[in-house]
């Protein structure tokens, strides 16, 4: 093993979106054990770049769902907006959705309240080109073609490592993907039942406080070599 993939909500953050603090000081004790951590989440670009120079991560960026990837200092926009604006129209003539704040900054998917339940718009959009993620902080419509475990294999490779080489810690569906690529699946207390099913290892705490603890078993009572 030799770097970290970590979602963001609801994973290092609390369920109002607040940066645990244990979990803050674990990326950066792994980043100062020479371990890379890449970030992999369903917010917009920016938001993620920006998170990445404050918790001090050093690895590539994963945002909008695997939409679009930061990697050797370029920007890939990988999914297909048009896919999500097509169905998100249709959804719109049937129900009051509206889309997520900051969404003109979206480029690869389109993300809405959660006001209507996911299997309902599942079922909307059934016939549409498109995949729907409820991340328990918005539901995205996502281009089916990429996801966050096909654009965490382009991010390793610009790194020279394999997916089979990363530890990956997750709490959504959303997260599913990247971790079935990964060599290490790690699902947080609060985690969605099926990666709980899916996980090599499930955190006893919740949120930033499980990262913390599966981070504390699995790197560094081990002098930083990831089991």
């Amino acid at each position: 093993m030799r770097a970290i993939a970590v979602d963001i909500d609801g994973t290092i953050t609390d369920p109002t979106r607040k940066l645990s603090i244990p979990a803050l000081k674990a990326l950066r004790k792994a980043e100062s054990f020479g371990v890379p951590v890449i970030l992999v989440t369903g917010n917009i670009l920016c938001f993620t770049r920006a998170a990445s120079v404050l918790i001090g991560t050093s690895g590539g960026l994963v945002a909008e769902n695997g939409g679009v990837i930061y990697s050797k200092e370029k920007v890939k926009v990988l999914g297909d907006i048009r896919k999500a604006e097509k169905a998100y129209e249709h959804l719109k003539s049937l129900y009051p959705v509206e889309k997520v704040q900051f969404s003109e900054f979206r480029v690869s998917e389109i993300a809405i309240w959660r006001t209507i339940p996911e299997d309902i718009i599942k079922e909307a959009l059934r016939d549409f080109d498109v995949e729907v993620y409820d991340t328990k902080f918005a539901i995205h419509l996502t281009d089916p073609r990429v996801n966050k475990g096909s654009s965490l294999k382009i991010v390793a490779e610009d790194m020279g490592i394999e997916t089979e080489d990363i530890i990956a810690i997750g709490d959504s569906e959303n997260d599913i993907d990247f971790l079935k690529v990964a060599g290490l699946r790690v699902a947080v207390a609060n985690a969605d039942p099926q990666l709980k099913k899916m996980a090599d290892y499930v955190t006893t705490k919740k949120y930033g406080d499980g990262v913390a603890e599966a981070l504390e078993k699995l790197i560094f009572q081990r002098g930083g070599q990831i089991v």
